[in-house]
């Protein structure tokens, strides 16, 4: 066969010839992002702590403090004051009270170990005498409560008529109050925690080492790992909202679309700070250190489950600086009062700040080895 011959077979295997491929400059953190969100597959616990157990808390809490009536105050009466046990069970506001008489002696001890709020003694006037501990709410109301009922059945008139309207309208509740603060203690944790040991770990089997030494932009995995809570905090936002919504009749009186912003501006800085946290730990044992050292603070003074207005006002303006503060504000604001977006960048501007300054310095510190 001549080599003419030949040609045609040697042009038929000759693979054609493509131009290159160009994926542009976000192709890198797409992938680096849609492996990272695969991975998560791979994490069962992350269910349970990131979606499960918020709700768990959720709906534990809602129940123990869940409107209901007002709980009896328990009464001690000492041998010698049983006119009062007579003007109380005889008093319009009876049921307000559990009713002891006891001796001196046994009343005082169950004060002083908590079985009763207050306890009434005869006076040496021919009077009654009130035992209550100005430490402990309950005892203050109940020692206001006795004295009010025994003054009206002693035939007290009041000099003013008054009306008491009660009221526990969906926003003022308890629960109200905190649902919001979970919601954002959750976007804290799931973006400490879930980057955090992340990466600790990837350092730790050397996976850090192997990425760095592929042509990946270090910026763009820092990035995704940061990103990859996004989609995380939208499922979150939505669970937490649903049962609050139908089990709890809370009102969401703020868009939704500015709620899904301000969980994923959320996200990002404490995505970002997570970064941080754990740029330089070398081991699980450190970075748990680390990032509850960092967490703690938040716990403590941002208002998850009660309101930091409770603290003395000189520290105010660094409780507002926190950024899970500002995060739980911008979150009960929306969602309780339907405060537009525009009327909060002081505190977005406080969780960018954190974020972006969290990313700048993770990056240039961080340890890939």
């Amino acid at each position: 066969m001549s080599v003419a011959e030949q040609t045609p077979l040697v042009r038929e295997t000759v693979p054609r010839k493509y131009p290159p491929r160009h994926n542009g400059r976000w192709a890198g953190y797409r992938h680096l992002l849609m492996a990272r969100m695969l991975e998560l597959r791979r994490e069962p616990e992350v269910v349970f702590w990131v979606f499960v157990f918020p709700l768990l808390l959720a709906a534990g809490l809602g129940i123990a403090f869940r409107n209901k009536p007002a709980d009896a105050s328990s009464v001690a009466i000492v041998s010698g004051a049983e006119r009062a046990q007579a003007l109380l069970q005889g008093s319009p506001q009876h049921a307000a009270f559990k009713i002891d008489l006891q001796d001196d002696a046994s009343a005082r001890k169950g004060f002083r170990l908590g079985k009763y709020d207050v306890v009434i003694e005869p006076d040496s006037a021919g009077g009654l005498r009130y035992l209550y501990d100005p430490a402990r709410p309950e005892s203050m109301l109940a020692r206001s409560q006795v004295d009010d009922a025994l003054q009206t059945a002693a035939g007290r008139k009041d000099v003013v008529a008054t009306i008491v309207t009660t009221s526990s309208e969906p926003g003022s509740r308890y629960i109200d109050f905190l649902i919001p603060g979970l919601l954002g203690m959750n976007l804290m944790n799931s973006g400490m925690w879930g980057i955090g040991f992340a990466l600790v770990d990837m350092r730790q089997r050397k996976l850090l080492k192997r990425f760095v030494g592929t042509p990946m932009r270090r910026g763009d995995f820092l990035l995704a790992l940061m990103s990859s809570r996004l989609v995380l905090m939208i499922i979150e936002i939505g669970l937490l909202l649903t049962l609050g919504v139908l089990v709890f009749h809370m009102k969401v009186l703020g868009s939704v679309l500015a709620i899904l912003f301000l969980g994923a501006v959320g996200a990002i800085c404490f995505g970002g700070i997570g970064l941080l946290t754990a740029s330089r730990a070398q081991k699980i044992e450190s970075v748990s250190g680390l990032m509850n050292l960092v967490m703690m603070p938040m716990w403590i003074f941002s208002g998850v489950f009660f309101s930091y207005e409770r603290f003395p006002a000189v520290i105010q303006p660094l409780i507002k600086a926190l950024p899970l503060t500002a995060l739980n504000d911008s979150l009960r604001a929306s969602i309780l009062e339907g405060t537009p977006l525009i009327h909060q960048w002081p505190r977005l501007l406080v969780m960018f700040f954190w974020g972006g300054v969290s990313f700048v310095l993770a990056l240039k510190w961080f340890r890939w080895t």
